[in-house]
C-alpha cells in the first residue's frame, strides 16, 4: 500500500499543517508530561487506526523511558493494574474526545479528567488530544505507510 500523497509532498505544499498542529499540542511537562503525551497519543492513534502514529509514538515513547510492557497492555488500560490513576483519567478523556461523534456523553471521562488535572493541565491535554486526532486524519486520509520491519 503506497501513500496517497506522501508526508513529505503533504508538508512541504502545506507546511502551515505541521506548525500549527505542533503548536497546538504544545504544552508544559509540568502540566502534561511526556510519558503522558505518549500514551495519549499512541491510544488515540490505536482508536483512529493509524498505524503511521502507532509505530512514531511507540517508538518515541521507548525513546523516552516507556515500558514495553505497558504499551503492550496501553488497549487495555482499564484492567492493567501498571497505570496510575492520572494516566487513567488521561487515557478516559483522551478515548471520549475522540469518540464523541458515537458516544457524546464525555461527563463521566471529565469528572475523572477533572480530579486528577487542574484546569490548565486539562485544557493542555486536549489540546494534545486534538493535536493527535488531527494527525491521525491526515495520516490515515492519505494512507501514510508505517515504516515496520
Amino acid at each position: 500500500m503506497t501513500a496517497r500523497i506522501a508526508p513529505n509532498e503533504l508538508l512541504s505544499h502545506c507546511p502551515r499543517i505541521s506548525e500549527h498542529l505542533i503548536k497546538l499540542g504544545k504544552t508544559s511537562d509540568e502540566n502534561v508530561p511526556a510519558r503522558l503525551r505518549h500514551l495519549v497519543k499512541l491510544r488515540v492513534s490505536q482508536l483512529n487506526h493509524c498505524g503511521f502514529c502507532q509505530v512514531m509514538h511507540a517508538s518515541e515513547a521507548r525513546a523516552d523511558g516507556e515500558a514495553q510492557p505497558r504499551l503492550d497492555v496501553l488497549p487495555a488500560w482499564r484492567e492493567a493494574p501498571c497505570f496510575t490513576a492520572q494516566e487513567q483519567a488521561a487515557l478516559a478523556w483522551a478515548e471520549a474526545v475522540t469518540m464523541i461523534a458515537t458516544q457524546p456523553d464525555v461527563s463521566d471521562a471529565f469528572a475523572q479528567a477533572a480530579e486528577q488535572f487542574s484546569n490548565q493541565a486539562l485544557i493542555e491535554l486536549t489540546t494534545v488530544i486534538l493535536e493527535i486526532n488531527s494527525w491521525n486524519r491526515i495520516a490515515v486520509s492519505f494512507n501514510f505507510t508505517p515504516e515496520v520491519e
